[in-house]
């Protein structure tokens, strides 16, 4: 018997082959709070009849189900690849690195298309039974990354889904004993795409990344149910640096409106020959929106700029994910 209350829950997540088709959990990644749901819409008869003064309850109907939600977790150095391709869209394999256990995961940003989660969570009663949700045809709408002085780095993951499943047997959850990665690992570093440098006074670093989709596909001879969404709007990232006013290189990029490629990552321990646990984040065209250094007192200058990522016509936003995973 599980414990009685959130000590006892579990997220387990698995690629789907087919938009909405179950897949049961192969990664079971440590979160910190969800909010996947069912989302159900029904109409209530307005037909009269005689001397009647309640809606009845066999003329309600239920006329479309979805489902919806978040996960928080702390990004760490294992079993990432499965939320990252779903948010990326690239189909990923990680690469072997020479001849050492260390894994290349590189996912750049494609159209999402065929990429979708079973995701299965279970949710204790307070008696210690674990009751099953699985989630199916989950869509990634948006992933956000943050990391500040003395914290972990985070991710928030928002979720479309088609419909929520509670006949599938509950998955025996495995962890693997994964680290997150942190600020004491964390770099930032702007220039030329390829060569760009560290920079100083950097105090906290955020990144989003939102997928336009259309997710109201609701076609007849479909028992209420969505087909798989598809992108219709252009990807939008956009985040913010947090800052001492130590250089004049971001107030400087502000002013001119010129791009720089930004480059955010994490570097843990040695996993083999030259190879780091690494969590990387390359915007290739940054462009400042907002932000110039203001004097509001006698303590150092703290501009926060906030930034949009764009195109720079030949390289694409991309994360990289170096592992032991030999899989996602």
């Amino acid at each position: 018997m599980a414990i009685g209350s959130g000590l006892g829950a579990q997220i387990g997540i698995a690629a789907e082959s087919t938009y909405g088709t179950y897949v049961a959990p192969t990664r079971f990644p440590e979160f910190t709070k969800e909010s996947l749901v069912l989302k159900k819409t029904t109409a209530q008869s307005a037909g009269i009849a005689a001397n009647r003064l309640l809606a009845l309850s066999s003329r309600r109907v239920v006329t479309r189900r979805e489902a919806s939600g978040s996960i928080d977790l702390e990004i760490a150095n294992k079993g990432m690849g499965l939320l990252v391709q779903a948010l990326m869209g690239t189909s990923v394999t990680p690469a072997q690195q020479a001849a050492s256990t260390a894994y290349l995961q590189t996912h750049t940003l494609a159209d999402t298309a065929g990429k979708s989660l079973s995701i299965q969570k279970g949710v204790p009663l307070t008696t210690g039974v674990v009751t099953d949700k699985s989630f199916v045809g989950c869509k990634v709408t948006s992933g956000e990354f943050s990391c500040g002085v003395g914290e972990m780095l985070t991710g928030t993951f928002e979720f479309d889904g088609k419909d929520c499943d509670e006949a599938q047997t509950l998955a025996v959850a495995s962890y693997s004993n994964a680290s997150p990665f942190h600020f004491g690992q964390m770099a930032l570093k702007t220039g030329a795409f390829g060569s760009e440098a560290a920079l100083d006074g950097i105090r906290k670093v955020t990144c989003k990344i939102e997928r336009g989709l259309d997710t109201e596909r609701f076609y007849a001879n479909a028992s209420a149910l969505k087909k798989e969404p598809i992108s219709n709007e252009l990807v939008k990232i956009s985040g913010s640096l947090e800052t001492d006013y130590v250089a004049a290189t971001l107030d400087d990029l502000h002013t001119s409106d010129a791009a720089t490629s930004l480059v955010w990552e994490f570097v843990g321990p040695l996993i083999a020959s030259t190879y780091f646990e690494t969590f990387r984040i390359t915007l290739p065209a940054v462009k400042l929106d907002e932000g110039p250094p203001a004097v509001d007192g006698y303590g150092i200058v703290k501009p926060t700029f906030n930034y949009t990522a764009l195109y720079d016509g030949t390289n694409l936003p991309k994360i990289e994910i170096i592992s032991v995973d030999t899989a996602l």
